[in-house]
């Protein structure tokens, strides 16, 4: 059997590590009310995320309803599934469902269209305990993490997992070699799903576990970018820094802007010329590399790119915060404010019937314009965020201030339906939409469908219903 499900907590008390995390999801969950945000748990893979969920579940005695990466999270599928479940009661009469969204930053792609926005509509109009999960926190849309109070996870250490791994051991009956159990928790790299998977990979077939026996089932590691920075500013040799450009995980394009960032931190004139003469040159290699599909020059590009911005560097060392490239930061705010602009035209065209064309080319001016004029009315009607409101108004300090007092408004709606009184011993029941039962006089008439007549001279004009507002009323 698997050795990560045999020996999966079932309880939040039996989780190793995180102890921060895991007593604010239990406190979380003790003071459940409808009011409360949901939770996001995030950090990296293996550290124990869905099994807190789960256990937490457990725990309470939740339900569970859980969407991950597997299934086909459309807008439809949330709805029908998450979306039914998170206002209705547990089947087994506890009262409370736990929708896990597992990877919920990963939910991109044709498979997930309207994904993001569906569940961003559950969470507000849910009435159930919510847990997403994710790797990267800011790999959730923005219009979801607005909405959830967030627990980062962060990476077990090594000490704590091969005591983990010595107890699973125990309990198997293996006999393995402490320094063999330190040297799997130590290239784990904190993920401790992958350090006793690899426990279990050694152990296979074998009465003893030894060091030698383990390098079969290491994890394996590559050289990340911040150590081949690193070592180009520290005068690392030739050889070494060769191969930490094969090591890197990464094209070299990439490893060029990232090189070319750091050597805004030489601090001599001709040093940093020099560096960027070189970077100039292997960009060259690499513009031809892609266009002639000649391949072999890329080793030429990754030989200038660190040797000679080693040789610029003189071994001094760096001393300051490693950053990504600066046009990536410039992408990212773009692609972020066309995603933006995306996801306000979808709003407004599924709100008022239109199309995102027209909206874009006819109607954004004087809509902007009625947004301006009653920003607060708008943002409740059509559910704005921060930041769409912000993308209308221009005003960051008003936006946040207007998206604060609706959120307080919707709480102290939902507040009043619970401080309804009731008789002692009895029980509150919720606040149901009123349906008019049939009777003998009734104040108006049943809706009905009439057949189609003929027109009567007698009959009176209809008269227009003007109680729905338009688009341009009050403008």
């Amino acid at each position: 059997m698997d050795w990560v499900a045999q020996y999966r907590p079932q309880r939040l008390q039996d989780i190793i590590g995180n102890g921060q995390a895991i007593r604010q999801i239990a406190e979380w969950g003790k003071t459940w009310h409808t009011s409360m945000r949901p939770l996001i748990l995030y950090g990296k893979p293996g550290i124990g995320k869905t099994t807190a969920a789960h256990a937490l579940a457990r725990d309470m005695e939740w339900d569970v309803i859980e969407l991950n990466a597997s299934d086909q999270r459309t807008k439809g599928v949330i709805e029908k599934i998450a979306g039914a479940g998170s206002t209705t009661a547990s089947l087994t009469g506890t009262g409370r469902r736990l929708i896990i969204f597992d990877e919920a930053d990963n939910i991109h792609g044709n498979s997930d269209r309207g994904g993001a926005r569906a569940i961003a509509d559950v969470i507000r109009s849910s009435r159930q305990p919510i847990i997403l999960i994710a790797n990267d926190l800011y790999g959730l849309d923005q219009s979801i993490r607005g909405l959830c109070d967030t627990v980062q996870f962060r990476t077990i250490l090594a000490k704590t997992i091969s005591t983990h791994l010595r107890y699973i051991c125990a309990a198997e009956g293996v006999d393995c070699d402490p320094a063999a159990l330190q040297q799997i928790a130590d290239n784990s790299g904190g993920d401790l799903r992958s350090a006793i998977n690899s426990t279990q990979a050694a152990a296979i077939g074998a009465a003893h576990v030894g060091s030698g026996d383990v390098h079969t089932s290491q994890k394996d590691e590559r050289t990340s970018i911040f150590e081949l920075i690193k070592a180009i500013h520290s005068g690392a040799d030739d050889d070494t820094l060769l191969r930490y450009a094969r090591e890197v995980d990464g094209t070299p394009d990439t490893i060029e802007q990232w090189i070319e960032e750091s050597m805004s931190l030489v601090t001599g004139i001709d040093e940093k010329a020099y560096a960027y003469q070189t970077l100039a040159t292997a960009d060259r290699f690499i513009g031809r590399t892609y266009r002639r599909q000649y391949y072999t020059l890329w080793k030429y590009a990754s030989a200038l790119m660190v040797m000679g911005s080693a040789e610029a560097a003189g071994g001094k060392g760096i001393h300051a915060r490693i950053m990504p490239p600066g046009r990536w930061r410039k992408m990212g705010t773009g692609r972020k404010q066309k995603t933006l602009r995306n996801g306000i035209m979808g709003k407004l065209g599924e709100s008022y019937h239109i199309p995102g064309n027209a909206l874009r080319e006819d109607f954004f001016t004087p809509l902007t314009k009625l947004i301006e004029a009653d920003p607060e009315e708008y943002a409740r009607v059509l559910h704005f965020e921060k930041d769409e409101l912000e993308f209308f108004i221009g005003d960051k300090k008003k936006a946040a201030e207007i998206i604060k007092d609706l959120a307080k408004e919707r709480r102290e709606e939902e507040r009043g339906y619970t401080k309804k009184k009731v008789k002692k011993g009895q029980k509150a029941e919720k606040p149901v939409q009123e349906v008019p039962l049939p009777c003998s006089e009734p104040d108006e008439p049943p809706a009905v469908t009439p057949r189609v007549a003929e027109k009567s001279a007698e009959d009176p004009e209809p008269i227009p219903d003007t109680s729905q507002k338009t688009l341009f009323d009050g403008f």
